[in-house]
């Protein structure tokens, strides 16, 4: 998007230039938007009465509304008027609350309290079917609001002048219509304000221009009135000539300075050099008469002494050569002489020379500067004046053809999926929701249930040797015999055989000694006791059942027993152990030692020795002792007698005991305080009747295991 006051960038003159950041600002303007508005009529909604709902017409409307408002106050309400076609000419007009105004034809100005209204059909079809429908006329203020706020503007890139428009409506159509008649009117406010600059351009152009070619006139003037005054054409070139030539009026006054000063010196040599001596002939120029002379007079000398070397002085040969070089010297002295004068009459000239060019390149410097002020100021004003010419050349051009602040790439356009709502995100809600829901409920049970629910509940907590978990039993009175086939039953015999491998240290000559016991009362300790023992009891074993939970006995709710045993045993010196002893019926090898009388003093009781003999005397009678002792957390009965057990198995009841109750097994189990520990999970759910060859009664009994091939091959 170009500026409008591109033709003046170069100077800065006019606003920054178009960015992408300014056009989206607007193209988000009130004043465009409500442009917009008005020129579409989008304040103006017509809906269709149906049979089932009603629908919002827009082009496919039969008739167009025009509403004039009597004052603004009127202009800021929303109206409705509801049009029903009488025939082909005539409609009924009504408004709010069924407020009936009349009857009147097609076109026709309508006055109404709050101004004027006309209705007219938009096609002329005289069998036109019949309508009837609400025009509702929002306030402009309003509408512009609206679509400021569905109006979308996103930059397609960070390094590219190219941005998206979207606009969210009910109709499709009509968003368009708004985006394609938005861009319209900014283009067209565009090229107008382009048009309203570019012209006021021109103006100031030509007006800079007249001013600038009398201002160019004025100094080109001065300019040819300087150099006349001062006899100049070209300044720097007669400076550099000046120059030139004083340097070489300087290098010729030093010259004859130097000649002058080697005359003289010649001179004086001469005139007191012998009559045999010679003179330098090099230093004078070899082209004057002089250093002919002095060559010739060398020359003589030389001759003069080979002839003297062999005559004497009055040989007239001799006299004859002694008169030629005083002769000769006599020149030589007259030649010097005259190129003395000469040399002085040069000297003279280039002096006066050279102060006539050093006047001239003194004056150089003042009218360097003076013709540079005037030079300058006519550089300047050519300058402008030449691009002033240039834009004003542009600025035809740009009224000539105004282009487009923006170019449409795509038009506005419908891809047929709705923006809002959308299918795939509400059916992602939908089973984002499905999923979360009963995820959180099941995560809030886990979170809310403390207590243990299965095996896995205690395998994952404890290192314990686990003998097996027991069902819930049907009767809780329940006690196996030989014909039992139900789950707890077949749990039970489990439990039994797993017992055998803890007990494999135990001497076999012996009684097993087994105590029962768990963490709080109601785990159903006595329940696993009395069945367990009954199970033995069953394949042939001699068993006794010794309760001693002597502070809260429950084996008299599972087997009729003596109100007699254990703790009347202690108690009495000259009572015989055999005598508390049931033998139940229908069991051949189980008999039952009950705990007998609650004690006042149980702690004390259990302390004294005489129960160490008890067992050591039945462990010599029986084949295995099932003892149901008193929870372990509760009291410490269990902990004084525990050194008699052969082993020990914790029961723990399913949906009963607290998960953070398990530590205390844990305890008891690292410390060793109850010798060959083991763990029976009783009352487990069972979610299916019957039993399986399979592992385990944790969550409900497995159907038998069977091979892979037949769980592939099944039909």
């Amino acid at each position: 998007m170009a500026s409008e006051l591109s033709v003046l960038s170069d100077l800065g003159v006019g606003t920054s230039k178009s960015n992408v950041d300014n056009e989206v600002e607007i193209l988000k303007s009130r004043t465009l938007t409500e442009k917009t508005v008005n020129e579409l009529h989008l304040n103006v909604n017509y809906i269709s009465h149906g049979r089932v709902k009603s629908s919002e017409l827009y082009k496919a409307s039969p008739i167009i509304v025009v509403f004039s408002p009597l004052n603004e106050q009127y202009k800021k309400e929303t109206h409705v008027f509801t049009v029903e076609s009488v025939d082909a000419n005539k409609f009924k007009l009504s408004r709010d609350e069924d407020v009936e105004l009349g009857i009147f034809q097609y076109g026709k100005l309508i006055k109404i309290p709050e101004g004027t209204l006309s209705v007219s059909k938009t096609n002329l079809d005289e069998k036109q079917e019949a309508f009837s429908m609400d025009c509702i006329i929002y306030p402009i203020e309003s509408t512009t609001n609206y679509y400021r706020g569905a109006l979308g503007i996103i930059p397609v890139g960070k390094n590219t002048s190219v941005i998206e428009l979207s606009v969210v409506d009910p109709n499709s159509q009509r968003a368009a219509d708004f985006l394609n008649t938005l861009v319209n009117i900014y283009n067209q406010d565009a090229i107008e304000d382009k048009n309203i600059v570019a012209e006021k351009t021109s103006d100031f152009i030509a007006t800079r221009l007249k001013l600038i070619t009398d201002e160019l006139t004025d100094v080109e003037k001065d300019v040819e009135g300087f150099k006349k005054q001062n006899n100049l054409t070209d300044i720097p070139t007669e400076a550099t000539m000046f120059l030139e030539n004083a340097a070489e009026y300087q290098k010729k006054l030093i010259e004859t300075e130097i000649q002058l000063n080697v005359v003289a010196s010649m001179r004086q040599f001469l005139n007191s050099s012998g009559p045999e001596d010679l003179i330098p002939s090099n230093l004078l120029s070899t082209q004057s008469e002089a250093s002919e002379l002095i060559t010739e007079y060398n020359r003589l000398i030389i001759e003069y002494s080979r002839i003297a070397a062999g005559a004497t002085k009055e040989n007239p040969v001799v006299v004859n050569a002694a008169k030629k070089i005083q002769a000769m010297k006599s020149n030589i002295s007259q030649s010097l002489n005259r190129m003395q004068s000469s040399l002085a009459i040069t000297k003279r000239n280039l002096d006066r020379q050279e102060s006539l060019i050093g006047g001239k390149k003194a004056e150089v410097p003042r009218l360097e500067r003076e013709f540079r002020i005037i030079d300058r100021q006519q550089k300047v004003k050519e300058a402008l004046y030449l691009y002033l010419l240039q834009k004003r050349e542009e600025t035809a051009l740009t009224l000539a053809a105004t282009e487009q602040s923006a170019k449409v790439i795509d038009a506005s356009y419908y891809s047929g999926v709705p923006v809002s709502p959308k299918k795939s995100v509400i059916y992602l809600i939908a089973l984002v929701i499905g999923i979360a829901i009963p995820g959180a409920i099941i995560y809030l049970q886990e979170l809310l249930n403390t207590k243990i629910k299965g095996r896995m509940d205690i395998e994952k907590r404890l290192a314990i040797p686990f003998l097996g978990d027991v069902p819930k039993s049907e009767s809780h009175e329940e006690m196996i015999n030989t014909n039992s086939r139900s789950s707890s039953a077949e749990a039970i015999r489990i439990v039994r055989t797993n017992l055998e491998f803890m007990l494999t240290g135990v001497e076999g000559d012996k009684g097993k000694t087994i105590f029962v016991t768990s963490t709080i009362p109601g785990e159903g300790k006595t329940f696993i006791s009395v069945n367990l023992a009954g199970t033995i009891a069953l394949s042939g074993k001699k068993v006794l059942l010794v309760g001693m939970d002597i502070r809260n006995p429950k084996l008299a709710e599972y087997i009729p027993i003596k109100s007699e045993g254990v703790t009347n045993y202690l108690s009495k010196h000259d009572k015989n152990l055999d005598s508390y002893i049931t033998k139940l019926d229908n069991f051949e090898n189980f008999h039952v030692l009950s705990s007998g009388v609650i004690p006042p003093n149980p702690v004390e009781l259990l302390m004294n020795d005489k129960i160490n003999k008890m067992f050591a005397e039945l462990k010599e009678a029986y084949d295995y002792i099932i003892v149901d002792t008193a929870p372990v957390s509760v009291v410490t009965d269990t902990l004084l007698i525990a050194k008699n057990a052969d082993a020990f198995i914790y029961v723990v009841r399913a949906n009963y005991l607290d998960k953070r109750l398990l530590h205390i097994p844990e305890m008891f189990y690292n410390q060793k305080k109850l010798p060959n520990m083991s763990l029976v999970l009783n009352a487990t759910e069972v979610t299916k009747k019957g039993y399986g060859y399979g592992y385990g009664y944790g969550y409900g009994v497995q159907e038998e295991v069977k091979p892979w091939y037949k769980n592939i091959f099944k039909k």
